[in-house]
């Protein structure tokens, strides 16, 4: 990475201490922003929780040693690297993986037209056809409830809340929500809007 060449970082991130939003953006800002904020903190102090901002999974950051550092570090691990060329055609985005199934599934499998793979293709697309709205509205009850637990463990009525999200019952998650501390509260409503909406 030279100077005159950045590094840009397309993964977001969110950082919160307790329920208190310290960053969010692009990983790099968010992995300085801990960093300096992790130093004028005590050590006994709770740690920051880093989170994917689309996902919720926690992210884990190496900040040991300088900004530049740092940076470097995440360059490494943010960029992708090409694996090795193993079974599949990845020109066309085939991925070569392994699957079991029985031998009854097998035989079904070979019998179809072009063959198990394209059996298995079509069966996968007819089903992500089918299920696409209750996909999208689980993965994103799924990416808020990990956030909430993250951060709003403990907060009034969560268990509630947690209900509400489930239930798709947006008037009473929002009503229930009300009280949490407001940096975790409104990323969390953000997080709910898209199952409340897919």
């Amino acid at each position: 990475m030279s100077p005159a060449q950045p590094a840009v970082f397309l993964r977001a991130a969110v950082a919160f201490d307790g329920t208190s939003l310290v960053a969010s953006g692009p990983i790099d800002r968010v992995a300085l922003a801990v960093k300096r904020a992790t130093a004028r903190r005590k050590a006994t102090a709770r740690e920051i929780v880093v989170l994917d901002a689309v996902t919720s999974d926690p992210i884990e950051l190496d900040l040991r040693g300088s900004e530049t550092e740092i940076l470097a570090r995440l360059v490494e691990e943010e960029v992708p690297i090409d694996p090795a060329r193993g079974p599949g055609r990845p020109r066309l985005g085939v991925i070569g993986r392994e699957i079991t199934l029985l031998p009854r599934h097998w035989e079904w499998l070979a019998s179809q037209p072009g063959g198990a793979s394209a059996a298995l293709r079509r069966l996968v697309d007819q089903a992500r056809t089918t299920n696409a709205s209750k996909d999208r509205v689980r993965v994103a009850q799924e990416r808020c409830y990990r956030f909430m637990v993250a951060t709003l463990g403990g907060a009034y009525d969560f268990e509630e809340a947690t209900r509400a999200l489930f239930a798709l019952e947006r008037a009473k998650y929002i009503g229930l929500s009300e009280s949490w501390p407001q940096d975790a509260r409104d990323h969390a409503r953000k997080l709910a809007e898209a199952a409340f909406t897919a």
